[in-house]
């Protein structure tokens, strides 16, 4: 059976705000702590990577999305530029990366606003609430996504302000008011590195891009999407070009309150930057912020990983049950409850603390194919130039090297387990569905 079309129903604007919501997410709140302890004074030099790595997969996603607006996107764009294999390896890649991702942003939510014993269960029932709400259709998502963001942009707004008008922001990397030896907040994590080298920089770069990678959340969309050829390649362009910049002043302010090594030492950085001044009123603020931005990247990332899920049982590379799209709401209800059904279990039951490193192997390997994907398109398809893709697929690759051996070989491990159910379930089938590299 033919599985129905989506309803073409987001504009630029919902589709810059769906991306948004997932680049402004958890990450903009407590990313630069680790990314800190990695790089150290040189927070910014990795910052300007992972934004260079992230234009040249973002630049590729558009570029390919332009050619192929449906839902899916590198798992699509795979299968019609290299073939099924690839096809499937970059959709199963962004599953599961994006999968974990959905479980930490459930988890990050509950830690600002419950006690310890309670975080597991709001977590699950964070993960619950808002499927039903993105069963109920795709502009809901878009709708509740714009007043998340907004939030989110507010208490940013004032995290900054109270940064530089509390008196606690100083200049650039001269320590700051800081927060003292115990990180202002009763923890104790380690300090920032005192020698620095270039791989403490491509680690911060690879735990920044965790944070940064959202933008293909429009691809992914690609189906729902009004005018897609014009529309899709100006809102990915346009949302991780506004969003570098925001997280480029938070890393300067930051740094500049609480210096290297006091960030390097904060549980919660943007929180611990308004407490240093004056307007420590504001930091119940920043942590309904942080909140917020869970709740806005989780709503975004279960709406995409949802749709791959769709586009990978349309061709069987998953079962065809999730292929179903609801008659009212026209959104695909099966494959967004089989995935809230594993990242309710996920923040039931998994150590979580190895997630974030999980999904960033997953998601990174996926712009690798999609990088290569775009490569192989010719001049009357081409908005960039090949060696963006160049530099985009040996950035992937380097910044996975620099992950945890863990979580690279977890996320290894899961995939090998996705190829041998393709190759079981596909015997003697491998080479249809799309051109391969030599053909």
């Amino acid at each position: 059976m033919t599985s129905a079309p989506l309803a073409r129903r987001l504009d630029l604007r919902d589709a810059v705000v769906i991306g948004a919501s997932s680049m402004i997410g958890a990450g903009v709140f407590a990313v630069f702590a680790p990314a800190s302890q990695a790089a150290g004074p040189w927070l910014l030099a990795g910052l300007a990577l992972a934004v260079v790595v992230a234009l040249c997969n973002a630049t590729s996603t558009a570029q390919l999305a332009a050619a192929y607006p449906t839902s899916g996107g590198t798992y699509v764009y795979g299968r019609e530029r290299l073939g099924p294999w690839w096809g499937f390896s970059a959709g199963w890649c962004f599953v599961i990366g994006k999968t974990a991702s959905c479980a930490a942003m459930a988890t990050t939510f509950a830690a600002y606003t419950v006690p310890g014993p309670w975080q597991r269960p709001v977590a699950a029932a964070a993960v619950v609430a808002l499927t039903a709400v993105s069963w109920r259709g795709v502009t809901r998502t878009a709708g509740l996504a714009r007043v998340i963001l907004a939030v989110v942009l507010v208490a940013i707004g004032i995290a900054l302000a109270g940064a530089w008008l509390g008196g606690a922001a100083g200049p650039l990397l001269e320590g700051g008011a800081g927060a003292g030896p115990d990180g202002g907040d009763g923890t104790t994590t380690p300090g920032a590195p005192s020698g620095v080298g270039a791989l403490d920089v491509l680690q911060s770069a690879g735990l920044i891009f965790f944070a940064l990678a959202g933008y293909a959340r429009i691809a992914t969309l690609g189906e729902e999407v009004r005018e897609p050829r014009a529309t899709i390649p100006r809102a990915i362009v346009t949302t991780l070009l506004g969003v570098a910049v925001l997280y480029a002043v938070v890393a300067v302010t930051v740094l500049s309150t609480l210096g290297p090594e006091g960030l390097a030492r904060s549980a919660a950085p943007l929180a611990d930057a308004v407490a240093a001044g004056s307007w420590d009123w504001a930091v119940p603020v920043v942590r309904v912020g942080a909140a917020a931005a869970s709740l806005g990247a989780l709503l975004a990332l279960l709406a995409g990983v949802g749709r791959t899920t769709l586009a990978m049982a349309r061709n069987h590379d998953l079962p065809g049950t999730l292929a179903a799209v609801h008659p009212r709401f026209r959104v695909p209800h099966r494959a967004e409850a089989a995935v809230a059904a594993v990242v309710v279990v996920a923040v039931l039951v998994a150590d979580l603390r190895e997630m974030i490193g999980f999904s960033s192997v997953g998601v990174l390997l996926y712009y690798a194919v999609a990088n290569v994907s775009a490569f192989t398109q010719g001049p009357d398809r081409r908005l960039y130039p090949r060696w963006m893709q160049v530099l985009g697929v040996v950035g992937c690759l380097t910044l996975v090297l620099t992950l945890p051996v863990g979580s690279l070989v977890a996320a290894l491990g899961v995939l090998a387990v996705g190829l041998g159910y393709r190759l079981v379930r596909r015997p003697g089938r491998a080479a249809s569905g799309g051109p391969t590299l030599d053909g």
